[in-house]
């Protein structure tokens, strides 16, 4: 749970225990106002039941105006963390492949996924029988130039057009 909604919970509290405070102060002054005629009648003008129910009537404010002061300090307590949003980069316009930079071999391996649109990168090897290495430097050149894409896909790639 979030601090701030502590906060309000805490708040809440206090203020339902502050109302009860004085629902009960008021129901002892009543008791007492009762018994105060019995009191007059034996000779006493002051009850000291009044200077108790102050005392405890000002100890549990003090005591609701701390839980006050606790939970308005949560509330407006700025949390520990802070929340990170990252904006998802639109995607970069398809920009053409100048075939006037690659040679023969690059030519070939893109006119290859070209035609298949999505091919594995073995099959590329096995079609063009080149070693794994060049295939790889190859498609390392592709995909600087943004011509193509590689997904991992298990213990293979599949080589797609971007």
């Amino acid at each position: 749970m979030e601090n701030k909604n502590v906060g309000y919970l805490m708040l809440g509290i206090s203020i339902l225990v502050i109302f009860i405070i004085f629902l009960f102060n008021n129901a002892m002054k009543d008791i007492i106002d009762q018994g105060r005629p019995l009191v007059a009648e034996h000779g006493g003008t002051f009850c000291p039941a009044y200077g108790t129910i102050n005392t405890q009537t000002y100890l549990s404010l003090a005591i609701a105006g701390i839980l006050i002061v606790i939970s308005l300090f949560l509330i407006f307590s700025k949390p520990n963390y802070k929340i990170v949003i990252r904006k998802i980069k639109d995607k970069p316009i398809k920009k053409e492949v100048n075939l006037g930079e690659l040679n023969r071999e690059e030519k070939q391996v893109y006119e290859l996924v070209m035609e298949d649109k999505a091919v594995f990168q073995s099959d590329i090897i096995e079609k063009l029988s080149m070693g794994k290495a060049k295939v790889t430097r190859i498609l390392d050149k592709l995909e600087g130039l943004g011509a193509v894409e590689r997904k991992r896909r298990g213990l293979t790639n599949i080589v797609v057009l971007k």
